[in-house]
């Protein structure tokens, strides 16, 4: 699954790249399925980021909760349905819109076979462990957003497919990075730190979920200028679990620094989110609620992802568990494309500085995921199995 979301890292970015280039320069460009904004939320949320997830969940999932490992065969159904289902996107992305429902399908009935698996770990373990309960409500939300718009694609209300990609950031994307720092950042952190105190109150997870969701139904309502009544306690609540977990002992291992920078970003944008809405509010001018959105996207899904798959991947190779230079570079690249794309907003001239930070996320990720394929494709380093 790792595999697969590597190469879809780059196969996204780049299609995105060329639809951006092709504005610039007044190039033709080849039909597409849905409005060409919407799809690029398809794409990343989708499209991009689940197969690490997926990946991720059903390998923990048994662990978490003290369950046996996940069939091979079931594994193997959900990596080839999401797969099929990509290839299909990606097609229909290049100029055969006709194949997106089919590949919207495959990709739906691959979550459906996730979530049954992992539901009936849970069942097994009478649904107590809060984690994986929370992980597996945001792929249920996640597979509702995706059948929304493969409802979308059949001739159904265009209407929901921005509101799927709401769903995706806010109902998916940002309870399942956060539900996995809740849990694996302070296990981290008192595995490498002597004397680090476990901060990580069942409250501010509900607290997240919540918070999160009503920032969601502010964005489904079209009432951003309200949106500030979530985004501030939210911000206020991620800064304060952020400076629980202690970030100022966290300087080494580079592992684990990773983690805490990403992390940095989680408030700051959700904060940028309630400057927005406020700023909306007493001036009634037009929301610029993309800068935020990418600088939790960017800054903190696509910096965490570098973090914790550098660390999966290091681990399960039988590799040192180090940053290394690669690594380092694409986690700092993402910086800079953050702070670029952010900026880009208030721009008089945005284009062209989309277009940079496009290019300056690829120039950084793509000698961490072709590192990564490597990997994946070499037998373990310790001769472990795998």
């Amino acid at each position: 699954m790792f595999f697969v979301g590597a190469i879809l890292l780059i196969a996204g970015v780049t299609w995105w790249l060329g639809v951006l280039a092709a504005v610039w320069r007044g190039w033709a460009f080849v039909a597409q399925p849905l409005p060409v904004g919407w799809m690029h939320g398809v794409v990343m949320q989708y499209a991009v980021l689940p197969p690490f997830i997926m990946g991720f969940l059903l390998t923990v999932f048994p662990r978490w909760l003290n369950t046996a490992p996940v069939p091979r065969r079931v594994y193997a159904a959900v990596f080839s349905l999401i797969l099929g289902g990509t290839a299909c996107l990606f097609i229909s992305i290049c100029g055969l819109p006709s194949a997106l429902p089919f590949g919207l399908g495959a990709m739906l009935l691959g979550w459906m076979v996730a979530i049954a698996i992992l539901g009936t770990h849970l069942h097994r373990q009478q649904w107590k462990d809060v984690w994986a309960k929370s992980a597996w409500l945001a792929l249920v939300i996640g597979a509702c957003g995706l059948a929304m718009i493969l409802t979308a694609s059949l001739g159904g209300p265009i209407g929901w497919v921005p509101a799927a990609n709401h769903l995706a950031t806010f109902g998916l994307l940002l309870p399942v990075y956060f539900t996995v720092a809740h849990r694996m950042v302070p296990f981290f952190s008192s595995n490498a730190i002597k004397g680090y105190t476990v901060v990580r109150p069942l409250a501010s997870l509900v607290a997240v979920w919540v918070l999160s969701l009503g920032h969601l139904g502010f964005e489904l309502l079209d009432a951003p200028a309200w949106r500030w009544i979530a985004d501030v306690p939210m911000a206020a609540l991620l800064f304060w679990q952020w400076l629980a977990w202690q970030p100022w002992k966290a300087s080494r291992p580079g592992l684990l620094l990773v983690l805490y920078i990403a992390l940095a970003w989680l408030p700051v944008s959700i904060g940028f989110y309630a400057i927005d809405s406020v700023h909306q509010m007493v001036s009634g001018v037009g929301s610029r609620a993309l800068a935020p959105l990418h600088a939790l996207t960017i800054g903190f899904f696509s910096a965490m992802l570098v973090a914790m798959v550098t660390r999966v991947t290091q681990g399960h190779s039988g590799r040192p568990l180090t940053m290394g230079v690669i690594p380092w570079l694409a986690f700092v690249g993402i910086q800079l494309a953050t702070l670029v794309r952010v900026l880009a907003e208030y721009a008089a001239l945005p284009l062209l500085w989309y277009i940079s930070a496009a290019s300056l996320w690829l120039l950084a990720m793509a000698p961490w995921v072709l590192r990564a394929l490597w990997i994946y494709l070499t037998p373990r380093r310790d001769g472990a199995p795998g």
